[in-house]
């Protein structure tokens, strides 16, 4: 389930790509033992080095939960020549830039792999773990004769123990060890957080378009392709970074719906004029305590500052404008339990998902509330449901029973002990089987399949449930802890979506969080008249 150490399932593209890697990488050791002809070396001296590297998390600052090593494992940790068929077998932001290697480099470039490095979200990073991974990074373009370029697949939300923009310090680290000719290209997730020290020290900063994000291969391929051909000496990136002193609005912030769409198709008519390289907006991941937190635009042109000026400025005053436009109100569990209960025909023909609001695994939360557990169990137990509940100390007493046992457990509380609460829970065991979330075993009280795990579950896609021989057909009510991937994810099956509001930590209200470190005034904690 989600385990990425099986055999890659590579698609026609992909394999074209990792067979070009692999004849770029057998050419460069023909060379070094001796080649038969001026033309190879020739060519291999030629040859532009780009390093790249992923090194993903999104922080919720609120949290009290470490994310470790543990937390990479479990999702994505390869080093070095083991990172490409990870890579092209996930199709997202590596293989996108690899795409871009073999199509607009056409093997004037030499891709070094160094690492990929990648966690669900959660509390802050180990310091210990972010140093290891950020020295593995800096150490590895350090250690290369010649370095052209280095592309970075970055989320942008990043948090680590005792530190402040940690991916503004691993940027700017690199840039003290390349010097300022070498060109640095970055991508982020829509919702990165972009602060002054990144825009100083990247050349290229290109963000996703969509959100729920489906464009991480784009993106990553548009920054890939600007950087080869910044290397190549083809154009000349000007890029100008707004700051806005917004934290909040534009509704539900979807791509596709309003008002957020007019920005992105805006962005994507700007992409289309001469010399305008890249337009991206970052509506900023709201569960951050840092000094810079706001929203961002950027513009990049060809040589062209003023221009690029121009762009982000647009796009700015764009935001701004819609930042009246409140979110969709929540539900309590309750009420919840309730409208899935009205809704047959919806629950005949598909099922309805309660999203989690305030324990969205996705934001970066422990994934342990009882809320929507204890209204089910109360109220709606009567009906089929599958909900995901991270509890390490349940999950290993219930993996320790046997199928078919029954057992009481208390679950949830032990780590957000602020707005959660520890539910008495009384069921039969029904399947045990690892993950890579841990030990997971399914505990059935009448109609509520509930899923404990030893680490955290977004629940973002069917094949969460379905892995576990739970179909998504028969389930009244399916919980999901993630607040957008799911929206696309289960168009198939869904028929009811309930935004569901309870105590929590990743509460959409900012009047509601528990902001120390974040800039003031800002919008809408202060009356301002300005983004500026």
């Amino acid at each position: 389930m989600n385990q990425k150490y099986h055999y890659p399932n590579l698609n026609l593209t992909n394999v074209l790509i990792l067979l070009t890697i692999i004849c770029m990488a057998s050419c460069s050791k023909a060379e070094t033992a001796g080649g038969d002809g001026a033309s190879e070396s020739d060519a291999a001296a030629d040859q532009k080095v780009i390093l790249y590297a992923e090194f993903m998390h999104e922080v919720n600052s609120f949290s009290p939960v470490i994310t470790t090593e543990v937390n990479f494992r479990a999702d994505h940790l390869f080093f070095g020549d083991d990172v490409p068929a990870s890579a092209l077998e996930e199709d997202k932001q590596l293989a996108g830039f690899l795409s871009a290697v073999e199509k607009t480099g056409m093997g004037k470039i030499k891709a070094i792999p160094v690492l990929q490095a990648k966690s669900m979200s959660g509390g802050p990073v180990d310091s210990l773990f972010y140093s290891k991974i950020k020295n593995i990074i800096i150490d590895a373009v350090a250690g290369q004769e010649r370095v052209d370029g280095i592309y970075l697949s970055l989320h942008g939300a990043m948090g680590v123990q005792g530190m402040f923009d940690p991916e503004g310090d691993l940027i700017k680290s690199l840039r003290d060890t390349l010097g300022p000719e070498v060109k640095i290209a970055v991508t982020f997730d829509l919702h990165a957080n972009v602060t002054r020290r990144r825009a100083e020290n990247a050349d290229i900063i290109v963000g996703y378009h969509t959100n729920p994000h489906r464009d991480h291969f784009r993106t990553a391929f548009k920054a890939g392709d600007l950087l080869i051909r910044t290397v190549m000496g083809e154009i000349e990136p000007v890029m100008v970074v707004n700051k806005m002193k917004l934290l909040k609005g534009g509704g539900i912030n979807v791509d596709f719906l309003p008002p957020f769409n007019k920005i992105f198709s805006s962005m994507k008519k700007m992409e289309k004029e001469p010399d305008v390289l890249s337009v991206s907006f970052f509506p900023v991941h709201i569960w951050i305590d840092e000094p810079e937190l706001g929203y961002s635009t950027i513009a990049i042109t060809d040589g062209r500052a003023d221009l690029s000026q121009k762009l982000a400025d647009e796009i700015s005053e764009m935001a701004w404008a819609v930042r009246d436009i409140p979110q969709p109100e929540g539900t309590s569990p309750e009420k919840a339990v309730s409208v899935a209960r009205e809704k047959k025909i919806a629950r005949a023909l598909g099922t309805v998902v309660f999203c989690d609001v305030s324990d969205a695994v996705g934001t970066g939360t422990p994934g342990e509330s009882t809320w929507i557990l204890r209204a089910l169990n109360e109220n709606g137990s009567e009906m089929t449901s599958y909900i995901t509940l991270r509890d390490e100390e349940a999950a290993r007493h219930a993996w320790n029973s046997n199928i078919g046992d029954e057992i009481t457990l208390t679950v949830g509380g032990k780590i957000d002990t602020v707005y959660n609460q520890p539910f008495s829970y009384n069921g039969i065991i029904t399947l045990k089987q690892e993950t890579s979330f841990g030990k997971t075993v399914i505990v059935k009280h009448n109609g509520i399949h509930l899923i404990l795990s030893e680490l955290p579950m977004a629940s973002r896609t069917p094949a969460d449930f379905k892995d576990l021989g739970l179909s998504i057909w028969k389930a009244d009510i399916v919980v999901v802890k993630n607040l957008f991937p799911f929206r696309y994810n289960y168009l198939l099956y869904n028929r009811k979506t309930v935004n569901v509001i309870s105590p929590g930590l990743s509460n959409t209200d900012p009047f509601a969080l528990n902001y120390v470190n974040i800039p003031r005034p800002i919008y809408p904690l202060d009356k301002i008249d300005s983004w500026r």
